[in-house]
């Protein structure tokens, strides 16, 4: 009776463990004209579940990565989800050095696609000793004429944290520096400059308020309205993070 007890914990054990590793699928689904939304998922310690999101923008036959899903094996699904389309893939851009935006930067570097970070991404990646984007830029940047801008508004989630705006389809891609509307506080802040983030927040608040779309990193895709929230919560979070310690 005890060893039959010992084998029917284990098979539970093993079959838990099992369910715990598995990831819902990887998701792409459209999002407006020419732009489609692409999730990937993993475990994450003390988050559990996650998300992530990330966009493939569509011009004229030729497609562009924003953000990498979050592992080798999904960045190559959706590699070939575009070739399944006949789109030429012109590129990625990464919008911090965080796993959940690069992961994929060594699948593209390998098939020569060029990838795109900004300088200081690069930087942090390197330090970290993690592939780099094969072509760094400046602060802010189009990547297609008019149609792919690339925005720095300082330190938030990260330090090198930028923004990616769609003006067609008047879309902004927030990556992890904008927040979803179901969430109540900043997330991950082990890179964050909370001190920083409001006012950074505001830039981006006065500069794509017109926005009809917007994508955090993580969770719902919103309108506008996720920016005065997540210039809320960087509020909220700063204000905590300067009250003085309590006299024992």
């Amino acid at each position: 009776m005890r060893n039959l007890f010992i084998s029917l914990l284990l098979f539970l054990v093993a079959n838990s463990t099992s369910a715990a590793d598995k990831l819902p699928d990887f998701e792409i689904r459209p999002l407006a004209e020419n732009v489609y939304l692409h999730i990937s998922y993993k475990v994450v310690d003390r988050f559990g579940l996650v998300d992530s999101n990330g966009l493939v923008v569509v011009d004229d036959g030729d497609a562009y990565i924003i953000d990498t899903p979050w592992s080798a094996q999904d960045t190559e699904r959706l590699l070939e989800w575009i070739a399944a389309r006949g789109l030429t893939i012109k590129g990625s851009v990464s919008t911090h050095f965080h796993e959940d935006r690069r992961a994929g930067i060594e699948v593209l570097n390998a098939r020569s696609i060029p990838t795109h970070a900004s300088k200081l991404t690069n930087a942090l990646l390197s330090k970290a000793g993690k592939a780099q984007a094969s072509r760094a830029f400046d602060n802010n940047f189009w990547l297609v004429e008019d149609q792919i801008e690339i925005f720095y508004p300082g330190p938030g989630h990260s330090q090198d944290n930028v923004v990616v705006w769609l003006p067609k389809p008047g879309t902004l891609f927030g990556g992890c520096f904008i927040r979803a509307a179901e969430s109540t506080s900043l997330g991950n802040v082990s890179d964050a400059f909370v001190s920083q983030w409001p006012e950074s927040a505001a830039k981006v608040l006065g500069r794509y308020k017109t926005a009809r779309v917007v994508v955090p990193g993580h969770g719902k895709v919103g309108d506008a309205s996720l920016l005065q929230h997540t210039r809320t919560l960087a509020l909220e979070a700063s204000h905590k993070s300067s009250k003085p310690a309590k006299d024992e």
